[in-house]
């Protein structure tokens, strides 16, 4: 049998090939080196804690006059102007706030019971008593420190929120 040198070339070749192949698998190839992860960035700080001391901001104000007496709030009472109430887009109804006129420096407690002023603008609505007491009936419309003193539902929010968490009981 003769073997053509082609043949040889050609067997010399599929035997480097095979013993390369082979050699490949038996090594090990060098791994690259990790990327390090970059560690993830701190947590934010947690919010400082509420204090009772809420912080006072200037708003503009107006106040409600007779013409809506007996009307109900968004609290189902009706509106007496001869009450220390308001309207609040701000602040829960059932909250007491701290109303101050910084022109004359008079003060009133008021009690939040409905919502409003339906007016751009304008972020609390007084009773006709509490507007006098704060000496803006002449205005109309001022600017008047507020500061919330407490938050306490209003007796219908709590009764609401009572009979809402009984009847989701109730199978």
């Amino acid at each position: 049998m003769r073997i053509n040198n082609w043949q040889l070339k050609l067997g010399s070749a599929l035997m480097l090939m095979c013993l390369l192949m082979l050699g490949s698998c038996a090594t090990q190839q060098p791994q690259p080196a990790p990327v390090p992860i970059a560690a993830p960035p701190p947590p934010p700080p947690a919010p400082p804690p509420q204090t009772s001391a809420q912080p006072s901001r200037t708003v503009r104000t107006s106040y409600q006059g007779e013409q809506a007496a007996g009307r109900p709030t968004a609290s189902g009472e009706p509106y007496d102007p001869d009450e220390l109430t308001a309207a609040s887009k701000i602040f829960p109804i059932g909250s007491t706030v701290l109303v101050t006129n910084p022109a004359n420096g008079k003060s009133v407690k008021v009690r939040i019971n409905d919502r409003g002023p339906h007016v751009r603008g304008r972020s609390l609505d007084l009773s006709k008593r509490a507007a006098e007491e704060l000496g803006i009936t002449d205005k109309g419309v001022a600017r008047l420190r507020v500061r919330r003193i407490d938050s306490k539902p209003s007796k219908s929010e709590s009764t609401k929120s009572t009979l809402d968490s009984a009847s989701a009981s109730t199978p």
